[in-house]
């Protein structure tokens, strides 16, 4: 693909059109989910922009650097397909399949096991790191529920809300093995506990 012109003017009443040609409402469920998607890997980068400051330092850094760049590249392809007209196909056309979410799954299990079980609800934050994480997070819950509404109307293949599901989950958990791996504070949420009056 060749991008030669960034703007085109011919979005200027409110319409887009997604890849097969159809013409659809800018704030359509389908553009809310593949933009929401799109703001996703933005959050993704921004955690990469933070962790390259640590990549010389942790072998751990490294790693994350390595998955989620990967990530990145599945949440384009996840913005290509629901970016598509339902039913349409192209060259080349991106793919999203079991495998993809069985690595995400692989990659839990394998941070699950530095990590000491969860006793209490994370505030999100911390370092900048995990702080990040957790922000995008938060963004892929959000890229979620739209592509369930949308899956309601139109057609989304049951694999990208499975993706995108273990997605948030592998967030989560990567947060906590950040704070942990790279020397990150971790708060937990306190309970307000009403003290008794004598």
């Amino acid at each position: 693909m060749r991008i030669t012109k960034v703007y085109t003017r011919t979005g200027d009443a409110g319409k887009t059109r997604l890849a097969g040609g159809q013409p659809v409402w800018k704030d359509s469920l389908r553009v809310e989910a593949y933009g929401t998607i799109d703001e996703l890997n933005a959050s993704v980068g921004v955690v990469r922009v933070m962790n390259a400051e640590s990549a010389d330092h942790h072998a751990e850094a490294q790693q994350l650097e390595e998955e989620l760049r990967w990530v990145q590249n599945k949440l384009f392809d996840v913005g290509s397909i629901l970016a598509t007209s339902p039913g349409q196909t192209f060259k080349n056309m991106p793919q999203v399949a079991a495998p993809d979410v069985t690595r995400l799954e692989k990659l839990i299990d394998r941070c699950q096991k530095d990590l000491a079980p969860l006793k209490e609800f994370i505030l999100p934050g911390g370092g900048k790191v995990s702080g990040f994480l957790h922000q995008a997070r938060t963004v892929c819950r959000r890229a979620e529920r739209l592509c369930v509404a949308l899956s309601k109307s139109e057609p989304v293949d049951p694999t990208i809300i499975k993706f995108v599901n273990r997605l948030s989950d592998t967030l989560f958990v990567l947060a906590r093995w950040v704070a942990k791996t790279q020397g990150e504070p971790e708060f937990l949420w306190e309970r307000n506990v009403t003290k008794k009056v004598d």
